[in-house]
């Protein structure tokens, strides 16, 4: 789609300097190898929960190394480039792949040069501003392979964030399952409602839950999963809570009935889906599922690349009211 004498030498960026701090820099733009591919980005988001805690510096020390997304560049706290939720369109690359729409796990940037392995195609049925989920969803798919749930269970989910209310939408489509999205803000029944799911502020959360899903990343919310759930059933932690410190009620009747806490991370493949997939296919099949105009209830708010300095600083708020921030390229 573009000659070779025509191609960009460089590209822009967005860099997180350290906490708080962010700009837009100026990125030098390789022409791509034989197995590569040139990828100019389309639409970008803005993960708040991972995201924020990066922009904010709140990524322990402990964990730098387990923290690195694919294409990270610079090194934590900052400077570095960040991010995992990218969409675009290949102008150069395979002939199969040219003129195509995909998904690649790299930082907010106008466009890119990756191995064609890094891209993943976004089908024909999923609109490519709704395909920033991918990752989120990816991360909600591995969620309910480690939870199992069953039809006909009773299932709350705590924290409407993006990733609670994707888990809530992808579990209550399991059939005869009942699920119950809690939180705080009592403006998040209207997503609840655009999901085909109940809400319920925390004082009315209904109790003796077969299965809690956790996902608001504050120990209150940790509390009333715990408070919700069954005797003998489990609650399933899918927030990260950086260097903040978390207090739980383990005494009381924690023991007594018999509580499981498990924990979920999308950076392994859960165990109970090794046999079938690998981490591109589950991407794959992430990008499957959000053939599901439900979904853009999620996306809050949009703006352009060049306002991410100054939206990353709001978003970093957890006062903030924002779903998916998603960024859209000229």
């Amino acid at each position: 789609m573009i000659e070779s004498g025509l191609l960009p030498t460089q590209a822009r960026a967005f860099w997180v300097l350290g906490p708080g701090q962010g700009e837009v820099r100026f990125e030098p733009l390789s022409e791509p190898g034989p197995s590569q591919v040139l990828v100019q980005t389309l639409f970008s988001a803005v993960s708040r929960g991972t995201e924020s805690l990066v922009f904010r510096g709140k990524v322990p020390p402990s964990e730098y190394a387990r923290m690195r997304c694919p294409h990270q560049q610079g090194e934590f706290p900052g400077p570095l480039k960040y991010g995992y939720s990218n969409v675009g369109r290949v102008v150069l690359g395979p002939p199969e792949l040219e003129g195509r729409v995909v998904f690649c796990l790299y930082p907010h940037q106008t466009s890119y040069v990756v191995d064609r392995e890094a891209v993943v195609l976004v089908p024909d049925d999923v609109p490519p501003e709704r395909a920033v989920l991918a990752a989120n969803l990816e991360t909600a798919v591995n969620a309910l392979w480690d939870a199992l749930p069953l039809v006909g269970d009773r299932v709350s989910v705590i924290g409407a964030g993006v990733l609670g209310c994707l888990v809530a939408r992808l579990v209550g489509r399991i059939p005869g399952v009942e699920v119950e999205l809690v939180d705080v803000r009592p403006g998040r029944a209207g997503v609840a409602a655009a999901l085909s799911v109940d809400f319920r502020l925390p004082a009315d959360a209904t109790p003796a839950r077969d299965l809690v899903f956790h996902a608001s990343a504050t120990s209150a919310g940790l509390q009333t999963a715990l408070e919700v759930v069954d005797a003998g059933t489990k609650v399933v932690e899918l927030s990260w809570f950086g260097d903040q410190l978390v207090s739980l009620p383990l005494g009381a009747a924690f023991h007594a009935r018999r509580l499981t806490l498990a924990s979920s991370q999308v950076g392994t493949i859960s165990p109970n889906a090794r046999r079938r997939f690998d981490y591109s296919r589950r991407l794959a099949f992430a990008l499957s599922l959000l053939n599901d105009p439900a979904f853009d209830v999620l996306f809050s708010e949009e703006e352009e690349f060049e306002m991410l300095p100054r939206s990353l600083l709001r978003l970093a708020d957890p006062a903030t009211d924002v779903l998916c921030h998603r960024v859209r390229y000229g």
